[in-house]
């Protein structure tokens, strides 16, 4: 069950000490504004403003909207982006630090009911590189994308089906090692599956949902995790059946509806960085452990689920966000350090019992993945352009 995280920023590049440097700018500015404020709202971007020169700069991006807004630092040749403040509130001033080289450049502002505005292009001169601008991407970019993900979710669903049906089958008939075994199998199949949890809606809950509300006796807990719970702490079949049973009625449910639920387009790139976020709070803690110690195994399943979405954005993301190559070596060099866990006859290690130093490792390679992985979520996040430059 994957736990709803907030959308990571992209262009923030500001450390605290150009934050620091922006809080004392304005503070020495005497009773005017100061000279490095742009005057934001629904009918002006940025008024007059102007650089002497490349290198670090702090805007003090002051939004006198009565609603909020996003501002970005564009390109104005092509939209590519620079920088953003996204959700600023009205009455509010935002720093926006960045590394300005010599090129064009100019405001974008986008308001609530209000079409896009650009603002002047200012030129800053010289030959000095700074911060790269990134293309957005469209709607029309990714609308294909989540067809793709929407058929491959589909057929992984069909193959749930078939591997939910096997364990109820073992449960039904007594063989509870067997059952033990084809559990494993099918819930490493779901966690494949990430991208599409929010799709799925109240169906996560009943197929993959945790115990921390209900408690473990309670009978409104079902799922994987329910079954996980009864298999490996010596429940009966007659205690199990109904559980296995339940949980694949609920999968072949979830199968029959899943025509007519749609991926949206945010998530195709914001669940690249949630799904090991996700894995490194529930399954690297043992949280999700019920009995089996497999949350290993499930962390491996979850690394396939991030592959199939870079799969995906490759061709997007390629020419926007050169870390990528570092983060496809990051998940084969995670991947590795887990499935050293999996001792010779297929069972894996408890996250419980690995020495420290090996759960310092692991913890230490999924949070930096976490970090190349979180801008993807503002690069792939569709935006409209057509009418903004």
């Amino acid at each position: 069950m994957l736990a709803a995280v907030r959308t990571p920023r992209l262009f923030s590049a500001a450390a605290a000490g150009a934050l620091l440097t922006a809080s004392l700018a304005a503070c020495g500015s005497g009773g005017g504004p100061p000279p490095n404020e742009i005057t934001v709202s629904s009918n002006q971007c940025g008024g007059s403003w102007q650089l002497p020169g490349p290198g670090w700069h702090t805007f003090e991006i002051n939004n006198q909207s009565t609603g909020g807004g996003e501002i970005d630092l564009i390109d104005p040749a092509n939209g590519a982006v620079y920088d953003e403040e996204v959700n600023l509130g009205p009455g509010t001033v935002t720093p926006m630090s960045l590394d300005v080289g010599s090129g064009r450049y100019a405001f974008l502002c986008l308001f609530d009911d209000f079409s896009p505005l650009t603002g002047a292009t200012v030129t800053v001169p010289g030959h000095t590189a700074g911060a790269a601008a990134i293309l957005p991407v469209t709607y029309n970019d990714l609308i294909p994308l989540a067809k793709q993900y929407q058929a491959y979710t589909e057929a992984g669903l069909k193959v749930l089906a078939r591997e939910t049906a096997t364990v109820a089958a073992d449960v039904r008939t007594g063989h509870l090692a067997a059952a033990k075994r084809d559990w494993l199998t099918a819930h490493l199949q779901y966690e494949t599956l990430g991208a599409a949890y929010d799709a799925f809606g109240d169906f996560d809950d009943e197929v993959d949902g945790r115990a921390d509300a209900l408690g473990v006796n309670s009978p409104k807990w079902t799922g994987f995790y329910r079954l996980e719970y009864g298999l490996w702490h010596g429940q009966s079949v007659k205690e199990l059946t109904p559980v296995a049973a339940t949980l694949s009625s609920d999968v072949n449910a979830l199968l029959a509806s899943w025509p007519a639920q749609q991926i949206p387009l945010l998530d195709v790139g914001l669940r690249t960085h949630e799904i090991l976020e996700n894995a490194l709070e529930f399954q690297l803690t043992g949280h999700d452990d019920y009995g089996s110690g497999t949350t290993l195994a499930t962390t491996v399943a979850n690394i396939a689920g991030t592959r199939e979405l870079l799969s995906l954005l490759r061709p997007l993301l390629t020419p926007r966000y050169p870390a990528l190559p570092a983060i496809y070596t990051g998940l084969t060099q995670f991947q590795s350090l887990l499935e050293q866990q999996r001792r010779p006859n297929g069972t894996w290690i408890p996250v419980s019992a690995l020495p420290v130093r090996v759960r310092q490792a692991i913890d230490a390679a999924c949070g930096q993945l976490d970090q190349e992985l979180s801008p993807i979520a503002s690069i792939a996040e569709p935006r409209n352009t057509a009418n903004a430059f």
